[in-house]
């Protein structure tokens, strides 16, 4: 049975995703996507997306803020557009999205199951079932206003929706997976990502059974007078009885800080991602060291990339260590480094292409590097976190550092940028 796994603490940011992000985030969104269909299957996708720490370092590795709400509306929205026009080949569909996007479900899924020959009926109402728990079942004082259904030709689903809360600034987003569903109202979330802030109403639990029984059973035999008085005396003072604890969630709390700071990251990960890139880099990708300087800060990229691809669930405690493959839009750890970030997907899109051919030297070179940076973590030293920060600044510039700010200038001793 599927059951909450955890849960985060997401601050709420304003603004927009600018369009060179947003277009560079669709198309590695979708050849990662891609990726990860090759090697595990299109269900196993659903399972990434339906957990919230992988779902947080894929948001952070494609360039967006580490830590903010809008993760999750750069991503739904990315992986819509990205996996359109595959969806035909992936047998994978994203349908809603936030505010007017997400009402539009029930007629997405429904022009998806003429399209693929599924019906759509049970998908459309399990959309509704998930919206209306999320908001009235649950009741934690999050307002819903992202959707997002990911659905395959199986009829296998997940959702990912959010909801906000403007006086504490924070939002919470929560996760639904299909397999295993047994009940809408026994535990069924994958998990629920927010803050932790105190006792909650939740009809959805497995243990509000007999609550869900009584509620019913009033409104068929008691009259609404008798219920509004009983109501008004359970809101007297009195000695409350100390409740049963409730079992404690792992619990991703993503700061209000908003810089990258050292204690954001797990450190020997890091570091055994750079000397991977720097051990494997020369022997499986010869042909990109030969752009100077960026082909070798590339194949860093491709080692955290990697990992969000082939990592265990347990390799993304500290989302923040993915935000060193391509920067944050805010200049948060370093501006997106786009030179880099245009080969990343470069070296990706050529390495699905190929392994539709039936090549897969390219894909199987990646796993090599996930698996290199894990071996190497044990043993590899420095750089600091501090020190790589430092360095990416330094040469923002050179890998055509950009940021909502603009393009990052040019050092005092280098030419003029080019225009572009």
């Amino acid at each position: 049975m599927a059951r909450r796994t955890g849960g985060a603490d997401l601050p709420l940011h304003g603004g927009r995703v600018p369009a060179w992000l947003g277009q560079r985030m669709t198309r590695l969104g979708a050849v990662m996507a891609e990726a990860i269909v090759i090697h595990y299957g299109r269900d196993e996708l659903l399972r990434r997306l339906a957990h919230p720490f992988w779902f947080q370092s894929f948001g952070a590795v494609m360039g967006m803020d580490w830590h903010s709400s809008g993760v999750t509306t750069s991503v739904v929205g990315a992986l819509k557009r990205g996996l359109a026009p595959l969806s035909s080949e992936l047998g994978i569909h994203v349908c809603g999205g936030r505010g007017a996007q997400s009402r539009k479900t029930p007629a997405e899924l429904g022009l998806i199951g003429e399209r693929i020959g599924i019906d759509a009926e049970p998908l459309t109402k399990a959309s509704r079932l998930v919206a209306k728990i999320d908001s009235a079942a649950v009741q934690d004082g999050f307002d819903l206003y992202l959707h997002g259904f990911f659905v395959t030709d199986d009829g296998n689903w997940t959702v990912v929706q959010q909801g906000m809360n403007g006086d504490n600034r924070t939002a919470r987003r929560y996760h639904w997976l299909s397999e295993g569903l047994e009940s809408f109202v026994d535990d069924p979330h994958a998990a629920i990502d927010g803050e932790a802030q105190g006792r909650i109403v939740n009809l959805a639990d497995c243990r509000a059974k007999s609550s869900r029984d009584v509620q019913l059973d009033l409104l068929r035999t008691v009259s609404p007078d008798r219920i509004a008085a009983e109501a008004i005396a359970l809101e007297r003072p009195s000695v409350e009885k100390t409740p049963d604890a409730q079992p404690m969630l792992p619990h991703l709390v993503m700061p209000a800080h908003h810089e990258v700071r050292r204690q954001d990251v797990v450190e020997r990960r890091l570091q055994g991602a750079i000397a991977a890139a720097a051990e494997r880099g020369p022997q499986d990708f010869p042909d990109l060291l030969l752009t100077p300087g960026v082909g070798a800060r590339t194949v860093r990229a491709l080692a955290l990339v990697a990992e969000v691809v082939h990592g265990a669930p347990c390799r993304f405690s500290d989302p923040a260590r993915f935000s060193f493959a391509h920067g944050g839009k805010d200049r948060h750890p370093f501006p997106v480094p786009t030179r880099v970030y245009d080969e990343t997907i470069g070296v990706l899109r050529s390495a699905v292409g190929r392994s539709k051919l039936g090549l897969d030297d390219r894909l199987d070179a990646l796993k090599r590097l996930d698996a290199e940076a894990r071996r190497l973590e044990r043993v590899a030293t420095g750089p600091s976190v501090e020190a790589v920060i430092a360095e990416e600044r330094a040469r923002s510039y050179d890998y055509g550092g950009r940021s909502t700010f603009g393009w990052e200038p040019a050092a005092p001793a280098s030419t003029e940028r080019a225009s572009r």
